[in-house]
Parts: C-alpha cells; sequence; structure tokens
C-alpha cells in the first residue's frame, strides 16, 4: 500500500494538477522551511460567499511537500474559508498516507502553515497554525 501512496506522491511532484498562479487572488501567502530550502506560495480565489472558488501554488521543493502543496488544494476548492481554518495536521498526513520523519513532517506540513498563514491573515507564519488558530 505504501508504494502505492509513494507513486502517488512522485506523480504529484512531477505533474501537479494546481502549479500556477492567480491574476487577483482574494488570499496569498508565502513561507520557506529553513531547514531544507523549500518554498511554497498558494494563492487562493474567494467567492461572495466565502468559500474558495479556485486554488493554485507555486514554489519548489521536494517531492513531499509539493504533493502535500497539490493534494491539500484538492482539498479545499469549494470549501468555506472557515471550513479550511479546520483542516489540520492529521488531515495531511492523511492525504499523505506515508510513515514521514521529523524533517520530512516539516515539508509534508509547509503547505498547511501558509494556507492557515493566508486565511488567518497573519503577518508570519508560525509552527502554531499547523494544530489551530495563530496565537495573538
Amino acid at each position: 500500500m505504501d508504494d502505492l501512496y509513494r507513486e502517488i506522491i512522485i506523480e504529484r511532484h512531477k505533474n501537479p494538477l494546481h502549479r500556477g498562479s492567480l491574476e487577483h487572488a482574494s488570499i496569498c501567502f508565502e513561507d520557506e522551511n529553513p531547514l531544507c530550502g523549500d518554498h511554497i506560495r498558494l494563492e487562493l480565489r474567494v467567492d461572495e460567499n466565502n468559500r474558495v472558488v479556485e486554488a493554485v501554488f507555486n514554489g519548489n521543493g521536494c517531492a513531499i511537500s509539493t504533493a502535500s502543496a497539490d493534494l491539500l488544494i484538492d482539498s479545499i476548492i469549494g470549501k468555506t474559508v472557515e471550513e479550511v481554518k479546520e483542516i489540520n495536521k492529521q488531515d495531511v498526513l492523511d492525504m499523505l498516507a506515508i510513515e514521514l520523519g521529523p524533517v520530512r513532517l516539516k515539508c509534508a506540513l509547509l503547505p498547511l502553515k501558509v494556507l492557515k498563514a493566508g486565511v488567518y491573515g497573519v503577518q508570519q507564519a508560525t509552527d502554531d497554525l499547523i494544530e489551530g488558530k495563530p496565537n495573538p
């Protein structure tokens, strides 16, 4: 089973479905993982009902961070911003469905940290965003 998920991660890294940029994005945020140099920028377009109607990512990183960003975007299109705020670390790990060590965990969770920083409108992405709301 792990092999199937590894193949999905490699495929999403090589051929991501949601790589790009949006004109007039409603929400955008970017950050990097200083441990490995991964850099992710997420852009979302939100409609008048506060629902994500379009989302893309850009940046460079390892297979785990790229696949995580692409799968995360799959999961948020059609959700309200409030629903997006509820996505957590375990949701991302379930999407990837493989065991990750501490270093790879940071890679996998970078897109979630960037997404949360964007939807909460904070100035700086912090690790506390991965688990929940930003600290004041």
